[in-house]
């Protein structure tokens, strides 16, 4: 059997969720110290370029609620008995003019008990209750005072009776009066019950029996009383709400006035039982809230308690999107409650990101580790590392440069160029040199190859590179903002390594008080560290240990930082820290990096920050082991990284010789 609904799904046609922006945005927010969990929620608060966040979608909320308080009032029902007994009040009036037959006596009583009426609604229409009406028109008036009071009563309960009950007959007023007193029945006698199996059945076989005798009056159809419950609960701490909400003498008013409703009290009676009832039974409903409505567009008592109700489910859709309550997640969303608030197509841009959440949890790019705890995954990582690498590559696009040198006669890339075999080459034959070769020696029609006629396509051999990344973890990057940008650049440098090098050795080492060797996921999820110290002696101690673990491989030596050393270690492993920085740790940070230079590393120094005596400082530096000192902007400090790798390769080579004069119009080199 096939079952049809309405479709609501949005636009089948739409692209799914772009998981790589989500992705970008979550890996920049994760190296700024938020953990994943927290920088999901932070995308999804956000949105993306062409995607609706969660922030929006709760200020158009918080703009319907406005707008429901400035436009309406409570005074509705008021005003519409006001009409009604002003005209009940003209047309007896015109009676007694036109009323020739009367007594005078009988007309200057009546006209002066017309003219003395209280100047308050629901009194006047309390005092008329016993007026003998001589004008048929008035008499209709004053029954639709109380008709109407009756079904907005009842209205302000139950969704759309004062529809429909309009015209009604003294039956079906009498039906609804047994619907209450039946309705109130079942709502004490689910009170009294024990919670028992035999209680719960009785209680369920009188539920079934009243929806048998009173189901129309509920089209909403409940399953069972707790569903009931809830509906009228609901609705009946809106009306109470309502109440709330009003004046003291609009609440007076409207009190006295709900005695007519149906020319007596007895409704009143029931509704009253019906509210305690479901006080009782349901306490956490906001039974005691209010709200300060503004406007002039009056709304009646079934109209204003919809309000209410409105108003109640808007908070309930912004509680959801905060997602602030522990465990929250976007299936909590009532995306039936956000379309009627806010149109359907605020349901589907709901939908999109709850998607894009299940998706980001359920592809792999976010795991959890064994404390519970949300991280970043090896997939995660490789992406992010990808989309920095593109980023590099952009800001380095039009620079020509390579890192390869070239040894004729060896496997690797080919360099374009032929040579005469030898014995012991395994390279590919160039065919068409080699026939060229064949026929200029014969000079005839056939082709008979000889050794000599051999040409190989000549190869260029890369040199392994072992390449240390030095990144200043101290106070001052995290307070100038240089934190992200210094990640980022590592991020990139080992996603180039990993993908493109893969036989060149990373390693990455953090410096602040002291130096430690990170991986890759532990430096990006590194939070700022405010501890004052810029330990580079420890750091090139770490460098100059992991060179001679690759003897055969060239040393490269990349050093982000933006102070001059302030700390070093002491021969029994403590750390020294000196602010000015002391000359003994200038001492072992030139030690150090004579040994790199011994070492045959090719140094590069990024400083970040526009300070001229580190500039002096870290010149002489770079100077002393005949290295570079590159001073990017923070944006492009993974590109002048990057290409500094690319174009370190063997001794003496030079940057602009194998990468161009690279500045990007930003920065200079030194």
């Amino acid at each position: 059997m096939s079952r049809y609904r309405r479709y609501d799904g949005g636009d089948p046609l739409a692209p799914p969720v772009d998981l790589a922006e989500a992705l970008d945005a979550i890996g920049r927010d994760v190296m700024a110290g938020y953990s994943p969990e927290r920088a999901m929620r932070e995308f999804l608060r956000r949105g993306g370029e062409d995607q609706v966040g969660l922030d929006d979608l709760a200020r158009r909320l918080a703009e319907r609620r406005q707008e429901i308080l400035e436009k309406h009032d409570l005074d509705g029902t008021m005003r519409e008995v006001r009409t009604l007994l002003d005209k009940a009040v003209t047309a007896e009036r015109g009676q007694l003019a036109r009323d020739i037959t009367m007594d005078d006596d009988d007309r200057a009583f009546r006209e002066l008990l017309l003219d003395d009426l209280p100047a308050s609604t629901a009194a006047a229409v309390s005092e008329l209750s016993s007026y003998d009406w001589q004008s048929s028109d008035a008499r209709a008036a004053y029954e639709q005072i109380k008709d109407l009071l009756g079904r907005e009563l009842l209205d302000q309960r139950f969704v759309g009776m004062k529809q429909a009950l309009e015209g009604a007959t003294d039956e079906d007023r009498a039906a609804v009066q047994e619907m209450l007193s039946d309705l109130n029945d079942l709502l004490e006698k689910h009170a009294q019950s024990d919670g028992s199996a035999q209680d719960k059945a009785e209680v369920d076989k009188a539920f079934a029996e009243f929806m048998e005798k009173h189901g129309d009056f509920f089209p909403e159809s409940p399953k069972d009383i707790d569903e009931l419950m809830d509906s009228l609960a609901q609705r009946a701490a809106a009306a109470q709400r309502m109440l709330n909400s009003m004046t003291p003498e609009q609440r007076a008013e409207l009190m006295e006035l709900s005695q007519q409703a149906f020319g007596s009290p007895g409704l009143m009676e029931q509704l009253a039982r019906m509210d305690a009832n479901l006080r009782a039974l349901r306490p956490g409903e906001d039974w005691s809230g209010s709200e300060g409505f503004e406007g002039g567009e009056g709304l009646g008592l079934g109209d204003g308690t919809g309000a209410l109700q409105d108003l109640a489910q808007l908070d309930a859709l912004s509680d959801q999107l905060s997602q602030s309550y522990g465990g929250a997640r976007l299936d909590d969303l009532d995306l039936d409650a956000l379309a009627r608030q806010l149109g359907d197509q605020a349901a589907v841009e709901a939908r999109t990101l709850r998607e894009l959440e299940h998706a980001l949890r359920d592809s792999g790019y976010l795991k959890r580790g064994s404390d519970g705890e949300l991280r970043l995954s090896p997939r995660a990582m490789r992406q992010l590392g990808k989309a920095l690498l593109k980023d590099v590559a952009d800001r380095m696009s039009g620079r020509s440069g390579a890192r390869e040198t070239r040894t004729n006669g060896m496997a690797g890339e080919p360099s374009g160029a032929t040579k005469a075999w030898e014995f012991g080459d395994t390279q590919s034959w160039d065919v068409p040199r080699t026939i060229t070769n064949a026929v200029l020696r014969d000079g005839g029609t056939s082709v008979r190859l000889q050794i000599d006629d051999v040409e190989v396509v000549e190869t260029e051999a890369r040199t392994q590179a072992a390449v240390a990344l030095l990144v200043d973890t101290s106070f001052s990057m995290a307070m100038d903002g240089r934190w992200v940008p210094m990640k980022r650049t590592a991020l990139a440098l080992h996603q180039l390594i990993r993908s493109r090098f893969r036989g060149d050795h990373l390693q990455l080492i953090g410096f602040g008080r002291h130096a430690q060797v990170m991986d890759i996921e532990e430096l990006t999820a590194l939070d700022a560290r405010w501890a004052k110290g810029t330990n580079l002696h420890h750091a090139l101690l770490l460098a100059n240990r992991f060179f001679r673990q690759h003897p055969s491989a060239q040393p490269v030596l990349l050093v982000v930082t933006d102070g001059e050393p302030t700390a070093h270690l002491e021969r029994d492993g403590e750390v020294w820290f000196s602010y000015p920085p002391d000359p003994v740790t200038i001492a072992h940070s030139v030690r150090e990096l004579d040994g790199s230079a011994r070492l045959g590393a090719q140094v590069t120094f990024f400083r970040l920050g526009e300070d001229p005596g580190l500039a002096r400082f870290i010149e002489s530096m770079a100077r002393r082991v005949n290295g570079r000192m590159v001073s990017p902007e923070l944006d492009d400090l993974g590109a002048a990284v990057v290409g500094s790798y690319l174009g370190s390769r063997g001794p003496g080579t030079s940057y602009r010789d194998h990468f161009g004069d690279w500045n990007g119009g930003r920065g200079f080199w030194v």
